[in-house]
C-alpha cells in the first residue's frame, strides 16, 4: 500500500494542469551539460557527463521518451565534440559508453514500466476484493447514520481480516463488526465467509441470537473446509460485535458480544462501556459447556449517542516510546460525536500516534440512529 502511494504522489509532482512534466528535467541537464562544454577551456570537457541524461529520463519519463533523450544525447554529444580541435575531441569509447547508456536507460525503463503496471493491477485487485468484502454502504442506510475507517497494517494490501456491514430487514437492522485472528488472504476469506451468512441470516431470522447461531456455525464449517484441504489456519476464530436495531424500540440496541471488545456510547454528555457479554470468540463455542450463542443484552441509548466500535489495532496501536493508543481519553476529547467527525478523530489520532507504522489491521466503525426507519 505505501508503494502504491508513493507511485501516486510521485506521478502527481510530475504533472501540471494535467500534463506529463517529467521530460523537463533531462531536457534541463541536457541543456545544462551543453552549455558548460561548450563556455570552458578545452581542458576542462564534461561532454561525457551526457550519459546522465537518459538514466534521469528512464527514472521519470516512459519508453519512448527514454529512447528519445537517449538519441539526442548521442547527437549532441557529436555535435559539441566536433566544435573542439581534434586533439581536444572525446574518443570513441567515450561515444560508445554514450551509445550503451542510452540502450541500458531504455532497459531500465522497460522494467520501471512493467513494475508499475504491475503494481497497479495488484492495487485494482485489492480495490475489488476490497469492495466485495466491505462492500460500500448507503448513507443513512435503514435508518442508521454510519461511518468508517479500515486501515490495513498489510504494505502490499487494502483489505485484510477485518469486517463490518449494515443489513436491514423485516426484522430490524442488524450490524456485525469484527476482526478474524491472524493476517492474509485465509483472514480474507474467513471475512468473506462471516459477512456472507451475516447478510443472509441478518435478513431473514427473527431473533438475534439465531444470526449469531448461524454466524458459529459457519465459522466452525469454514475451518472444517479449510482443515480439510491440509492448510494451517484451521485453528481460526474471529472477535465480533452483533448489534440488533429493533423496529418497535427505537432507544434500545441489541448486543450479542464474540469476545470483542464492548462498544463505546459516545454521547455530549460523556463516553460509556456498553456491557462486555462475555462470549467467547466465533469458532471456539466447543470450548465451553454452554449451549447456544453468548447471552443477547439490551441497552438503552440517547437520540443523540452514537455506538463506536473498534478493532484491537486501535488499541494496540503504539507510539515510539511503546505506549498504547488511550481509546477512550482520546473518544472523550473528540470535537463532535456524529459518526463522520468520529471515526475521523479516532482514525487521525491512531495514525499520529503509530506514525503510520500499525501492527494490525484497524476497523473503527462509528453508527447511531437517525429516526427514519
Amino acid at each position: 500500500m505505501r508503494d502504491h502511494q508513493a507511485l501516486r504522489r510521485r506521478q502527481e509532482l510530475l504533472r501540471a494542469r494535467g500534463r506529463s512534466i517529467a521530460w523537463v528535467a533531462p531536457l534541463l541537464l541536457l541543456a545544462g551539460i551543453t552549455a558548460v562544454d561548450l563556455n570552458t577551456t578545452e581542458r576542462f570537457r564534461i561532454i561525457s557527463w551526457i550519459v546522465l541524461v537518459p538514466g534521469i529520463a528512464a527514472a521519470l519519463c516512459g519508453v519512448w521518451t527514454t529512447a528519445v533523450f537517449a538519441v539526442l544525447s548521442m547527437l549532441d554529444y557529436i555535435a559539441v565534440d566536433d566544435v573542439f580541435p581534434h586533439e581536444y575531441q572525446a574518443e570513441m569509447p567515450d561515444f560508445v559508453l554514450v551509445g550503451c547508456a542510452g540502450l541500458l536507460a531504455v532497459l531500465a525503463c522497460v522494467v520501471r514500466r512493467n513494475g508499475e503496471r504491475r503494481m497497479l493491477h495488484m492495487r485494482d485487485i485489492a480495490e475489488t476484493t476490497r469492495r466485495t468484502v466491505l462492500r460500500p454502504l448507503p448513507p443513512e442506510w435503514a435508518g442508521l447514520d454510519h461511518a468508517a475507517a479500515y486501515l490495513a497494517a498489510d504494505t502490499e494490501a487494502r483489505v485484510g481480516g477485518d469486517f463490518y456491514d449494515i443489513q436491514p430487514g423485516p426484522h430490524g437492522t442488524r450490524v456485525l463488526v469484527g476482526d478474524v485472528q491472524g493476517k492474509g488472504l485465509g483472514a480474507v476469506e474467513t471475512a468473506a465467509a462471516l459477512l456472507g451468512t451475516f447478510r443472509e441470516a441478518g435478513y431473514h431470522e427473527r431473533d438475534l441470537a439465531t444470526v449469531a447461531d448461524r454466524l458459529e456455525t459457519r465459522m466452525v464449517r469454514h475451518r472444517n473446509h479449510t482443515a480439510a484441504l491440509g492448510r494451517g489456519d484451521g485453528d481460526r476464530f474471529a472477535t465480533a460485535v452483533l448489534l440488533g436495531f429493533p423496529p418497535d424500540a427505537p432507544h434500545l440496541v441489541e448486543l450479542i458480544n464474540f469476545g470483542h471488545e464492548p462498544p463505546l456510547a459516545v454521547g455530549p454528555t460523556g463516553v460509556r462501556a456498553l456491557p462486555p457479554g462475555g462470549g467467547l470468540p466465533l469458532g471456539m463455542a466447543d470450548l465451553t459447556t454452554a449451549t447456544g450463542p453468548p447471552p443477547t443484552l439490551t441497552a438503552t441509548l440517547a437520540p443523540d449517542e452514537t455506538l463506536l466500535i473498534t478493532t484491537d489495532g486501535v488499541t494496540e496501536a503504539r507510539n515510539a516510546d511503546g505506549a498504547f493508543y488511550a481509546l477512550p481519553e482520546a473518544v472523550a476529547q473528540a470535537p463532535a460525536v456524529d459518526p463522520a467527525h468520529l471515526v475521523a478523530h479516532i482514525r487521525d489520532g491512531v495514525l499520529r500516534h503509530s506514525r503510520g507504522h500499525l501492527s494490525d489491521d484497524t476497523t473503527i466503525f462509528a453508527v447511531r440512529r437517525t429516526g427514519t426507519p
